[in-house]
């Protein structure tokens, strides 16, 4: 029992290493990765968010999540926010982390690909302060989908957190705590050669896009304009 506790932590330990040393092109794969998450969520009604969701929206976050276990789960990743601007441009996509650990006897892997989207402007503001458990400092609930517009309401929609998710299990209006994102500066100032931390790059107009992600921009400008 020990020694899977050990080869636990080690493999929980590893991700964080690896996530620390990912080089600058693996860092654009994951903005990459985010936009072919948000147009495969859209391209299906019984995945797609639907456009009145999209209107209400003063963030949003994609995540690609991992898990695997055996004896200690671990789940970890890695997302994009953008911020929705006073002028009504989306921001550049800052890079955060995604993750959590939980003991339990689990057996098996996965991936979850989620997209948060958050209808207040202030609520993004609590990854200032390095995480922000999502359900508990905020509230969050699942998503209306496209193929349900009978569950869109003004309650719904006013929700700070709406989640999208791939998983199994939720359903519209259910209250949920979808674990935890955290900003990673360390990630952010090696994709935008920057000494700009999180709340610079969301809210100023200082960093200029660089071309790899420009297109997942233009996306959420298109879909939330």
């Amino acid at each position: 029992m020990k020694k899977f506790l050990v080869l636990s932590l080690l493999a929980l330990f590893g991700v964080a290493t690896v996530r620390a040393e990912a080089s600058r092109a693996d860092l654009v794969d994951h903005v990459e990765t985010c936009e072919a998450i948000l147009q495969e969520f859209q391209l299906h009604r019984e995945t797609a968010i639907p456009a009145a969701v999209l209107a209400k929206a003063q963030a949003i976050v994609i995540v690609n999540q991992f898990k695997g276990a055996f004896f200690l789960g671990i789940k970890d990743g890695y997302g994009v926010i953008l911020v929705k601007k006073p002028n009504g441009r989306w921001s550049l996509p800052v890079l955060i982390s995604a993750g959590e650990a939980s003991l339990g006897f689990q057996i098996g892997a996965n991936s979850i690909e989620t997209i948060y989207i958050i209808t207040d402007p202030a609520t993004p503001r609590l990854l200032f302060n390095h995480r922000f458990n999502v359900g508990v400092d905020a509230k969050a609930v699942a998503g209306p989908k496209a193929a349900e517009a009978e569950k869109l309401n003004a309650d719904l929609l006013s929700t700070p957190v709406l989640v999208y998710t791939k998983s199994a299990g939720l359903y519209a209006g259910a209250t949920i705590k979808a674990g935890q994102l955290s900003r990673n500066d360390p990630a952010n100032a090696t994709l935008y050669s920057t000494k700009y931390t999180m709340p610079e790059l969301l809210y100023s107009d200082w960093v200029q896009p660089p071309s790899e992600v420009v297109p997942l921009m233009q996306l959420v400008q298109k879909l939330a304009p």
